[in-house]
């Protein structure tokens, strides 16, 4: 297994504003799969993804990713691991305003030894006409194009999105869904998708519903559905 999570506890807080987030979450994932995790608000899907990012600390268990052990990692280490493994996309952009679509994109290509192609990557994700704009000079879905291909210009096994499609529209986060699809089948990069949008769990290969910090179902799609095929 590509990704292996096991007995995953975290907690924030103390005394009466003690909150437990995540009670014993344990779930695998297998190289080029593509899954999503579902639940409501507050369910802990955001502070998994962030655990397994290596953006957040957890209260015990083990995440292994490609056979690695990155809970207890120092700070160097998990920086080492967060630039050399993982891809993150968010809801929010977060682009440098005042560098244009290809220096936002550049700027994590200068982080890997091995990038993906710029030129194939702006292809791939429609950008090639825009890549000398700022970001002010797109539509949401343009920006979150090229927060995408920042994300996988460094060529990631393990791409994290936290809500890549919830400040889009319908039209636009499927044409988004679609490039997420693309991209996998592509580079087969493996995926994990935290999102609200109940349409996304037909696309992909696994499915995590979790409920108040445990998972409540998980299952592999037999048929799966294209992105484009999608209803919402």
């Amino acid at each position: 297994m590509y990704l292996e999570v096991e007995n995953i506890k975290k907690s924030y807080g103390e005394g009466g504003s003690y909150v437990q987030v995540l009670r014993g979450i344990s779930t695998q994932l297998r190289e080029g799969q593509m899954c999503v995790i579902l639940g409501p608000s507050g369910s802990g899907k955001s502070t998994l993804l962030n655990a397994i990012g290596g953006l957040d600390t957890v209260d015990g268990g083990s995440i292994r990713v490609d056979g690695k052990e990155i809970t207890g990692l120092k700070p160097d280490a998990l920086s080492d691991y967060r630039r050399d493994s993982i891809g993150f996309v968010f809801q929010f952009y977060h682009l440098i305003p005042n560098l244009t679509v290809r220096e936002n994109i550049e700027v994590c290509q200068y982080l890997s030894p091995v990038p993906l192609s710029l030129a194939e990557l702006l292809e791939t994700l429609g950008l090639s006409s825009h890549q000398n704009k700022f970001p002010a000079q797109l539509s949401g879905g343009q920006q979150q194009r090229c927060a995408l291909a920042r994300a996988l210009v460094k060529n990631p096994r393990l791409l994290l999105c936290d809500e890549p499609t919830g400040a889009l529209d319908s039209k636009t986060a499927k044409e988004i869904l679609v490039l997420l699809e693309t991209i996998n089948q592509k580079y087969k990069t493996t995926m994990l998708i935290v999102t609200h949008n109940d349409a996304i769990q037909h696309m992909v290969h696994k499915v995590i519903q979790i409920r108040d910090g445990e998972i409540h179902r998980e299952y592999e799609n037999e048929h799966r559905i294209p992105a484009a095929d999608l209803e919402w």
